[in-house]
């Protein structure tokens, strides 16, 4: 029974998420409508890009519709009101939980943490909130699953949530109210009673968010997967080894330095993490280098900046990337586990 179950998930994970039937069309399609040989650099990059852009905008566009349905139940003061119940640990977890039903990139995550603690929120439990709504999402977590394993997909979203967690407590325990600054807790989001949806309105809500999530990333997207498609067929192992290799210790700090002053959200980074994996490099410095990307991009530390003073941007700056370089290390010391 259990091997039969295995059998079904399998062909489904390779079928609905891999989609490897989509990649070998469309290196028929090179082959025999372009005329450029698979073989070659141009045609592995043409197969790469052709395919995984196609893969990830069906799978966005799906995912978040399904998600942004699921969201519909929870608008942020439905939100807000289910995080004020709890503090400590126990809100900070469910913060981190909260964060990852949002299909935010890091700019758009900023102004619910405004809300959030406008309305009264702990400081931790809206920190825990900002960390893991651009880094985790169950969007993530099948994007994830659909390039690499659901081994890779759900470690990553286990050290995602533990970080934003880790972050959240030791912000609330160094009492960093007083680096808010003053306007944020005079903002408040609208307090209006919700009308109940029916099945139409919610519908239709994720529609309209899925469509407007493709509309945002979509450039993201085909950047992305242009400099993977670049990575894949035309950047030398060697120049990848000799710079995020494993015998380079720094690799994993490269990584997370050259991720930080990006911006763009997860969708846009894992054509290039599926490129630099299939170039030899660790997986803890491919996951540093998304992390750094989608948690800590520049737009939005200059955005947090406009909410909050140094102090406070310093200490949720070094948490976030020293967590994401510890995460790196461990992953490529283990990384054989999950391949």
């Amino acid at each position: 029974m259990f091997a039969v179950l295995g059998s079904v998930l399998g062909w489904l994970n390779e079928s609905l998420l891999k989609m490897t039937w989509l990649n070998e069309l469309v290196g028929r399609f090179v082959e025999n409508v372009l005329g450029v040989t698979l073989t070659s650099k141009l045609g592995s990059s043409l197969q790469f890009f052709i395919y995984d852009t196609v893969k990830i905008f069906v799978l966005l566009s799906t995912l978040i519709f399904v998600i942004s349905y699921v969201q519909s139940y929870f608008p942020p003061e439905r939100t807000k009101a289910i995080l004020g119940r709890f503090n400590g640990i126990t809100g900070m977890t469910l913060g981190a939980l909260l964060g990852t039903i949002t299909p935010f990139c890091s700019c758009s995550s900023i102004p619910l943490f405004i809300g959030f603690t406008s309305a009264g929120l702990p400081l931790g439990v809206t920190f825990a909130f900002l960390i893991s709504s651009p880094l985790v999402d169950l969007a993530s977590v099948l994007l994830l699953a659909s390039i690499f394993n659901w081994s890779i997909a759900l470690a990553y979203v286990v050290v995602g949530l533990v970080l934003a967690v880790i972050g959240g407590f030791i912000i609330s325990h160094l009492k960093l109210e007083r680096y808010v600054e003053p306007f944020v807790f005079g903002s408040h989001l609208a307090e209006a009673d919700l009308p109940e949806l029916t099945r139409a309105d919610r519908l239709a809500y994720a529609r309209d968010q899925a469509a407007d999530v493709v509309r945002k990333v979509w450039l993201y997207v085909l950047i992305g997967v242009g400099i993977g498609a670049t990575i894949h067929g035309w950047i030398p192992d060697t120049f990848i080894s000799a710079v995020l290799g494993d015998k380079n210790p720094f690799a994993v700090i490269i990584a997370a330095g050259v991720g930080v002053p990006m911006y763009a959200d997860i969708f846009g980074t894992l054509p290039i993490a599926e490129a630099l994996v299939g170039k030899g490099v660790g997986l803890g410095t491919v996951l540093a280098f998304m992390m750094a990307v989608t948690a800590l991009s520049l737009p939005s530390l200059i955005m947090l900046k406009k909410v909050v003073k140094t102090p406070l941007l310093a200490t949720f700056f070094g948490i976030v990337v020293t967590g994401i370089i510890i995460i790196g290390y461990t992953f490529n010391a283990v990384g054989q586990l999950f391949i």
